[in-house]
């Protein structure tokens, strides 16, 4: 499956090269939320002094449309605070191009592994059960899911180079008891909580893997069954057996369901606590003045962008689950492939 990619001499450039940009295009973005950060705090630090402009309005709003369209940054040699505008269109036309790039990366890794196991197939002798949909439809979801997520936990990890040392300094205003003195309190409560919500997520999702591996067997089941009474369809795809075969389907897809339907719920409860974790552990500061609204609005982002690179796995647990049960098809087929060589 990796192999079929980045170990081959025709798709080796492509394969690498591609990364690279990929991976550089990402690290643009993270230092673009970086500067966002930074921008949230004058942002929200000039609303919160919007009564100080009272008798001076025009200034106060002067001011106000500076931070959030203002082309001044470029036109000064890119010195200065950026708008928002500064900021925001680079990122859409950037999120743009790297959508489509990434597609791209997913189709070409797509193909590498489709000739790949069509050459091992030609060349293996007898019959294998569900070739045709491991090689058109598990490779295409293996290279779609292994790029979007590859790229998701390449994100975190430059995210978290990028925010863990702005979470560790405005933990510094935290003056809650247990919490204060604590050096990078609020990165220590990001890594506890996410650890915690992935082991969490670990038992309470464990089932999810072997229930979508065994909906595939009855789904290619049922799939072959109409594909053979295309052809024949006096011998197959009588009424008794699709109604067997479709039941199947139900029993299989009820269970999945239901398991799916706890860990939603799990996940659903865990993304509500940790929307209000950092204005409980800074909040109370913004009352003894130690800190001010822009830098709340720092914390609560910075702290969710550091939330988000630690806990990568478990917001990506359904699309983990999915690669699981295509991985563990594709390891089986690949398997089989080569005891049925020539």
């Amino acid at each position: 499956m990796f192999k079929a990619f980045y170990a081959s001499k025709e798709w080796a450039f492509k394969a690498y090269g591609g990364l690279f940009l990929l991976i550089a295009s990402i690290w643009v973005q993270v230092q673009m939320t970086v500067a966002f950060n930074e921008w949230y705090g004058k942002f929200y630090n000039l609303l919160q002094k919007a009564g100080d402009y009272k008798d001076k309005s025009q200034e106060g709003i002067d001011k106000f449309f500076d931070l959030l369209s203002s082309l001044d940054y470029i036109t000064n040699g890119f010195e200065g605070q950026p708008s928002f505008l500064v900021i925001a269109m680079p990122i859409v036309l950037l999120h743009t191009v790297l959508s489509w790039y990434t597609r791209v990366y997913g189709l070409m890794w797509r193909e590498a592994i489709t000739f790949y196991y069509v050459d091992l197939w030609k060349s293996s002798t007898g019959d294998l059960e569900g070739a045709s949909q491991r090689i058109q439809e598990d490779c295409y979801k293996f290279a779609k899911i292994v790029e979007k997520l590859g790229l998701d936990v390449v994100k975190a990890i430059l995210t978290l180079i990028a925010f863990i040392p702005i979470l560790w300094k405005l933990s510094n205003g935290v003056n809650m008891p247990f919490f204060e003195g604590v050096e990078g309190s609020l990165v220590w409560v990001a890594l506890s909580v996410s650890i915690g919500g992935l082991a969490i997520s670990w038992f309470v999702g464990g089932k999810l893997p072997g229930l979508e591996y065994n909906n595939q067997k009855v789904e290619a089941s049922f799939r072959k069954e109409l594909v053979l009474a295309e052809d024949n369809p006096e011998d197959y795809a009588s009424p008794s057996t699709i109604l067997e075969l479709f039941t199947g389907i139900k029993f299989n897809y009820k269970r999945l369901f239901m398991h799916y339907g706890y860990f939603d719920v799990w996940i659903s409860l865990y993304g509500q606590f940790m929307v209000i974790v950092p204005y409980l552990i800074v909040g109370p500061s913004l009352f003894t003045g130690a800190i001010t609204l822009g830098v709340l609005i720092q914390v609560s982002n910075a702290f969710s962008k550091v939330h988000e690179g630690f806990s990568v796995f478990l917001q990506n647990w359904t699309t983990i689950t999915e690669l699981r049960s295509i991985h563990k098809r594709l390891k089986e087929f690949h398997t089989n492939l080569q005891l049925k060589q020539k």
